[in-house]
């Protein structure tokens, strides 16, 4: 297939493989990942108890229709929905509603107003920047010593705001919507793990904190997680929907991205200024080669390359333009045996799938150089 074949339709993430650790919405995320070019490999760290299922569920929504919360707090849309949905299921709905109807009820930010009025409902307040800082802030300004409050979760712990309450004199009444469990099949959680080991991956995407501590739990569980943690500090891109998501991953000491705007899409954007600009460009042979997860742009021409090659590549990229003996190239080979004409099979391969065979020279009885242009010798020569 020739360049112009090759160069259109290839999007920002072509050529990098990204893990999808979300459960719910995970089709989401992956489709508009896919759009953008990248391959996705999903395999969901946790599943969600159906609420209809949800014994603990109902007995808050009992002990809340029952015995009336001062405040009642609202954190996210699908999750307050899902309870109002799940009431109407055990012949509670209209209680409930009533309920909420006395009560001074919070709502975090615009989204979830909108679903506390699809119900017929009327906030107290709402904070703009959906922040559960600025509803504690609110809550602790207007004394919450002796008052009940409700607060409904998502899956997701709100390190802080509880104890805050409670330091403050509350009674606090926990409201479990969507609660998390350990996935039935674990086989395609330890495949993702193998897969972030062997740099198979080049980003890791997270959507809520129960995820990020389930994986690491699982690398745990393994004996795996130093290894683990060093690939995602060093090679493997660690991506959070936000703050929250990420304390997991931080508390095991690893830096992650996160989008300004908390969203699915924002994230996306993210990895898509991110991957690439991790990704090492070199001038090679009069041409500009981008070395990406399992694919090469080759003067922006996606030129996807086998396993091998992209070992082989990476190898010799380590320093443009030196020669790399035969036997240093072997051992970078996947499951390399003794052989060194594995190099020259897999070499050959790789000229194939570059398009360009000068990019690579061969140094008689001492191994291959990438052809670095001459320009660039000199700011590569102490790499």
């Amino acid at each position: 297939m020739d360049d112009e074949q090759q160069r259109p339709g290839h999007g920002p993430l072509s050529g990098f493989t990204v893990g999808v650790t979300a459960a719910r919405r995970a089709d989401e995320l992956g489709v508009l990942l896919q759009r953008r070019g990248a391959t996705v490999v999903h395999a969901p760290a946790l599943r969600i108890v159906p609420l209809a299922d949800d014994g603990e569920l109902l007995t808050a929504t009992k002990e809340l229709v029952d015995n009336a919360p001062d405040v009642v707090v609202a954190t996210t849309a699908i999750g307050f929905r899902g309870w109002v949905e799940a009431a109407d299921g055990w012949g509670l709905g209209e209680e409930l509603l009533a309920r909420l109807r006395s009560v001074e009820l919070l709502a975090r930010g615009p989204k979830v107003k909108g679903a506390v009025r699809a119900q017929g409902l009327t906030e107290e307040w709402s904070p703009s920047s959906e922040s559960m800082a600025e509803v504690l802030e609110r809550l602790l300004d207007e004394g919450v010593d002796g008052r009940r409050i409700a607060i409904q979760l998502h899956g997701e712990p709100l390190p802080g705001f509880v104890e805050s309450l409670r330091a403050a004199g509350a009674e606090v009444v926990l409201v479990p919507v969507y609660r998390w469990m350990p996935p039935e099949d674990i086989a395609p959680v330890d495949r993702l793990l193998d897969a972030v080991l062997t740099r198979g991956v080049d980003a890791l995407t997270f959507t809520s904190a129960p995820a990020a501590a389930s994986l690491l739990s699982r690398a745990e569980e393994r004996g795996l997680r130093a290894e683990f943690v060093a690939a995602l500090r060093h090679d493997v891109l660690p991506a959070c929907v936000g703050p929250v998501t990420a304390l997991p991953l931080q508390a095991a000491g690893l830096d992650t991205v996160q989008p300004e705007r908390f969203r699915l899409g924002p994230l996306v954007q993210l990895l898509c200024q991110e991957l690439p600009g991790r990704a090492r460009t070199l001038p090679i042979a009069g041409h500009q080669v981008e070395i990406r997860g399992h694919a090469v742009l080759v003067d922006g021409a996606l030129r996807p390359v086998p396993p091998a090659g992209m070992s082989l590549l990476r190898a010799l990229a380590r320093r443009p333009g030196w020669v790399v003996a035969r036997a240093e190239l072997l051992r970078a080979l996947p499951g390399s045996g003794r052989d060194e004409h594995a190099v020259e099979t897999a070499m050959a391969r790789l000229r194939t799938a570059l398009g360009a065979p000068k990019l690579i020279h061969t140094v008689v009885k001492r191994g291959y150089r990438l052809a670095l242009d001459p320009a660039a010798d000199a700011k590569y020569a102490d790499a």
